[in-house]
């Protein structure tokens, strides 16, 4: 981008909350014709922010209708991530504030992802569709790196839930903790995490408490994008989903709420939608403007 350039406009939306209070926040782009990867770091690293997302033409062949596709990009303050649900949410919900609601497709480094908009009471809520998941072991020398890092002894997580990771368009390790206590005692190893987290292409560490058979309380530690907790996190409910029915955790055709940011005092809500003979994962939530 030269210094002739217009400098691009920045919106800031939360999503997965109706509130600008609660939810995770994000930076948007509306038009990022023009910014390199360096230009889009340094709004990233500027915010401050989870992430923040930029919107380019979209490639061809991409689909859609005319004037509701695009490419998407996403930046943590420390580097591009290959997939964000909640900067996805925030996007679709700024652009629907613009040309209405309705279907958007959205190019990212993972895959093609569809969103809905559609307005309900007078707040806009966005579903994307992940691109298809698949989860995978880990091995047990890196499990119990993960623990030492988080503090947690290996007693404290939950039997039912396997220690996995998870995709639904980024990697995530999740863990479940066998009590509300264990999950809200947060206190980890930053530099420790990051090194584990880089290694294994970790987006986040999906930390879990189950509350009832449909209801979830969830925290999301982000060290690898120089972030200590992520408030909301919607690629990490997409890739919990594939993982809940992977191991028979929850029914084929499920809605599952997880609720996220509590402790942090922001507090948000995902709906996370599996459909049986469909392997995608629905991700749902509100989103506002910031300011």
């Amino acid at each position: 981008m030269t210094t002739e350039a217009p400098r691009p406009e920045v919106l800031r939306y939360t999503a997965f909350s109706s509130s600008p209070d609660g939810g995770n926040p994000a930076g948007v782009v509306l038009d990022a014709t023009g910014m390199d990867d360096g230009d889009m770091l340094a709004v990233a690293a500027g915010l401050g922010y989870s992430e923040s997302a930029f919107l380019t033409a979209p490639p061809e062949g991409l689909g859609g209708r005319e004037g509701r596709a695009y490419t998407i990009r996403y930046f943590s303050p420390k580097a591009e991530v290959p997939f964000c649900g909640h900067a996805t949410v925030a996007t679709a919900v700024a652009l629907a504030e613009r040309i209405g609601p309705g279907e958007l497709v959205f190019a990212t480094r993972a895959g093609t992802v569809p969103v809905e908009v559609a307005e309900e009471g007078g707040t806009l809520r966005a579903t994307l569709t992940s691109v298809e998941p698949h989860v995978e072991e880990i091995a047990g020398a890196d499990l119990t790196e993960a623990l030492a890092a988080l503090g947690w002894p290996a007693a404290d997580l939950d039997p039912a839930f396997p220690p996995r990771i998870a995709f639904a368009g980024a990697r995530h390790l999740v863990l479940a903790a066998s009590t509300r206590a264990r999950l809200a005692d947060l206190a980890y190893d930053f530099a420790r995490l990051e090194a584990l987290m880089q290694r294994l292409d970790l987006t986040t560490v999906q930390l879990v408490w189950r509350e009832s058979a449909t209801v979830f309380h969830v925290r999301d530690p982000f060290p690898v994008g120089g972030v200590v907790e992520d408030p909301a996190t919607g690629a990490a409910a997409a890739a919990f989903g594939a993982y809940a029915r992977e191991f028979g955790l929850v029914a084929r055709d499920a809605v599952l709420t997880l609720r996220q940011g509590e402790d942090m005092g922001r507090p948000g809500e995902l709906t996370v939608t599996l459909r049986a003979g469909d392997p995608r994962v629905r991700v749902s939530g509100a989103g506002v403007r910031i300011g």
